[in-house]
């Protein structure tokens, strides 16, 4: 059976040596010692190998079934959920005025890490539900707040998104969804949405589904969706459930990946909603849920590619073939273990220097979001914003390479399903398109967030990497190994922004056609500056005497290789990106 156990080590390092978390200025950050944030992390590790781990595979084969119109889950399902609930760890950063632990977002964002990689379509059910009681936080009324959010901070409850229908994806101004209003206050919701994660289940009492539709008479297109909370079960006034609302399950979706979690065709038939905040301002309440599941999303981009790297370092250690070519380095065997050839390390190399920098690059994000909700920091909201296109784009496409990378180490085990590896390339798969297909997180970056608050976000980020890099000059084997390609690829950055400048106000071709290879650009050099900050700490504590020389020097290699190796693709992207849009845009739609 595959293996996996959270790199709580990595987790540590980068929460106390990177971040200094205990040190920022942030309410409820002074609590994150040492001690308390490995106790907490030691626990969710166990949880992920000993409890979920063991159900990935089973969901993955099982998948979810619709009995007489109920979703059921994968055998084992519903005890862990009850575990996850009973932990705390559906609750753990929720506001404690509705039952929750009060945890810095950063550290859900930790323990998350490790449930995704023991199974990523399990903890899709909390996941989902996580984002649905932040919208509903932020936008809801205080009669809404109380009537739903505790019994969705416990998971008693859980939440869905449904945005898409089936003529509409990102074009969601398409929507046909309707929301008549009712003498009483309320809506009927009629229509359709499809590729609802977690849409029915028999893991909660109540679903709760937030719905975006359009009010009769209202704007057109997007200006004109409002969102809707819309129970599977109605809740009467004094907290009790009701009756069955006109909801239904109209078919399970089958998937690539992902089996464990049921997607489905929800059907709104004059179904009782809610209106949360303002008629027609939908859009505003949805994306507050849409940015937190975006990064939540990178994280599972990384985090697939981490077990699956766990896997491969243990086959590579195990397996046994060839000999390695500068002499024979398992003498008494018939062969050497895979892990001596060049190639092989390359693999496993590419695939460990993602992972750790895209682990610290999600953690700094999401301080920056615990930074931003718990003081009001409008720079801190300003550069997360700018990054999230990065975090789920980035993170997501990297993530599914380098899952398939290292089932590549298997060889043709890697193609046969009782290994394990072809469910983590299947699984990182979804990443890349749902919450917002990559290609549109690209044109989202290059087409809004660049030019946010005119420009002021990613000059404060260049800024950032200037300061970085003249701060800690004088060391010439930092100055070479780490800030010149940090500083090579800040400027391709800086030059493909240029060049957008220049070229894309007459031809926003010319913008668009380099929208991707921007984004990846800019993946590049926010794990280029992390693994610079990462190589400065693992050094400064080596000086400090920390005794774990091991795990610090390793670091250290970890990141040379990344310069080396992986930041210089800036100057391919520059280069494409300095194409312009004439060689993309040649060809008549007739003639592809």
């Amino acid at each position: 059976m595959p293996i996996y156990h959270a790199p709580i080590k990595d987790m540590q390092f980068i929460l106390h040596n990177l971040l200094k978390v205990s040190e920022q200025e942030i309410p409820g950050f002074d609590e994150l010692d040492r001690d308390f944030t490995g106790a907490v992390l030691e626990e969710a590790g166990k949880v992920a190998t000993e409890v979920l781990l063991p159900l990935n595979a089973v969901g993955d084969t099982e998948g979810c079934v619709l009995e007489n119109g109920i979703v059921r889950t994968p055998t084992g399902f519903d005890k862990a959920f009850e575990a996850m609930k009973q932990g705390g760890w559906t609750a753990m950063d929720c506001d404690p005025d509705y039952g929750g632990q009060g945890l810095p977002y950063v550290m859900h964002t930790a323990a998350q890490e490790a449930f995704v990689s023991a199974n990523m379509a399990f903890n899709m059910y909390q996941g989902l539900t996580h984002g649905a009681y932040t919208a509903i936080h932020i936008h809801g009324n205080d009669e809404q707040k109380q009537k739903f959010l505790p019994k969705m901070v416990s998971c008693e409850w859980t939440g869905t998104m449904n945005l898409t229908e089936p003529h509409c994806g990102t074009d969601l101004g398409l929507m046909r969804t309707k929301a008549e209003p009712q003498d009483d206050g309320s809506f009927k919701i009629t229509g359709q949405k499809i590729f609802i994660s977690a849409g029915d289940h028999d893991l909660a009492e109540n679903i709760i589904h937030l719905v975006l539709a359009k009010i009769p008479g209202g704007p057109d297109g997007i200006k004109g969706v409002s969102l809707f909370i819309v129970p599977k079960i109605l809740v009467n006034d004094d907290g009790s459930l009701g009756e069955r609302n006109a909801v239904s399950v109209g078919k399970i979706e089958e998937k690539m990946g992902i089996h464990g979690n049921s997607t489905c065709v929800m059907d709104y038939d004059g179904a009782t909603g809610y209106l949360i905040g303002e008629e027609h301002k939908g859009m505003r309440a949805m994306f507050t849920m849409m940015n937190e599941a975006r990064l939540g999303v990178g994280l599972q981009g990384y985090a697939q590619a981490e077990i699956a790297y766990q896997n491969a370092v243990a086959y590579a250690k195990d397996r046994l073939q060839g000999r390695a070519v500068t002499g024979a380095e398992n003498p008494d065997g018939p062969a050497d273990p895979l892990i001596v050839h060049p190639d092989i390390r390359r693999n496993l190399m590419d695939q460990k220097s993602f992972v750790e920098g895209a682990r610290a690059f999600t953690y700094w994000g999401a301080s920056l979001i615990d930074r931003s909700h718990k003081t009001g920091d409008a720079q801190a909201e300003g550069l997360i914003s700018l990054m999230t296109p990065v975090v789920k784009g980035f993170l997501t496409d990297k993530g599914y390479e380098y899952a398939t990378a290292a089932q590549q180490v298997y060889g043709g085990h890697g193609y046969i399903e009782e290994w394990g590896m072809s469910q983590y390339v299947r699984d990182a798969r979804i990443a890349m398109i749902y919450e917002g297909a990559n290609g549109v997180q690209a044109l989202d970056l290059v087409g809004r967030k660049l030019a946010q608050d005119g420009g002021k976000h990613v000059m404060a980020f260049f800024e950032m990497v200037k300061t970085f890099i003249s701060d800690n000059k004088g060391d010439d084997a930092f100055e070479k190994d780490f800030l010149d390609p940090l500083k090579a690829a800040s400027k391709d950055l800086q030059a493909a922004g240029m060049y957008f400048m220049q070229n894309g106000m007459k031809n926003p071709n010319n913008a668009l056609s380099g929208s991707y290879d921007f984004m990846h650009m800019m993946g590049h050099v926010c794990l280029g500056l992390m693994w610079a900050r990462m190589a400065k700490a693992a050094q400064e504590a080596l000086d400090a005497g920390d005794s774990d020389t091991a795990f610090l020097e390793t670091k250290i290699a970890t990141g040379r290789y990344y310069m080396a190796r992986q930041l210089p693709a800036t100057g391919m992207h520059l280069a494409r990106i300095n194409s312009g849009a004439e060689t993309v845009m040649a060809l008549d739609a007739a003639n592809f």
